[in-house]
């Protein structure tokens, strides 16, 4: 059941429309995501609609709210083993920390390198909410990243180019 839901929330975000609307909702909370997302009010209803039903997304009044949480509530229930090292900086899927040992960071850093899909060409917004998700200081998660060569850049896109499969 764990491995359908990961594959589900996954198969979300790895729609464009549906990733552009969910970043507006993060992003932009407040505001509709219509006007943020670059997506018509037709794609946008269809992306929202599709978020709520994989429970991304909830109604907040008369707009919409991210629920970034399910990622974490989705961590908790995985039985993934992961490396001792990992239990170290990770409690409920986030950095407690980025690792300053150059060996112990490079462990992180290809754990999470493992969100973004090889191939798949991110905007600067769409790595950073992707990110945030694992610590607050997303930039210096992101700059460790490139510098270590997990992520390439040019012109503010991002794509991964190292990292294990």
């Amino acid at each position: 059941m764990i491995d359908k839901d990961v594959s589900r929330l996954l198969g979300l975000l790895g729609q464009e429309d549906t990733l552009r609307a969910f970043a507006a909702l993060v992003l932009y909370p407040g505001e509709p995501p219509e006007k943020v997302a670059g997506l018509t009010p037709d794609q946008t209803a269809r992306a929202i609609d599709r978020l709520a039903r994989g429970g991304l997304a909830v109604p907040d009044g008369d707009l919409w709210r991210a629920r970034p949480e399910a990622f974490r509530e989705l961590l908790r229930a995985s039985p993934q083993e992961r490396p001792s090292l990992l239990d170290t900086f990770l409690v409920n899927g986030r950095l407690t920390s980025i690792p300053s040992k150059r060996s112990k960071r490079l462990v992180v850093l290809d754990y999470v390198a493992q969100v973004f899909e090889p191939g798949v060409r991110y905007p600067e917004k769409e790595v950073n909410v992707m990110l945030r998700a694992f610590h607050d200081d997303y930039a210096a998660l992101r700059r460790h990243l490139v510098d270590e060569c997990f992520l390439s850049r040019e012109d503010n896109v991002y794509w991964r180019s190292g990292g294990s499969v």
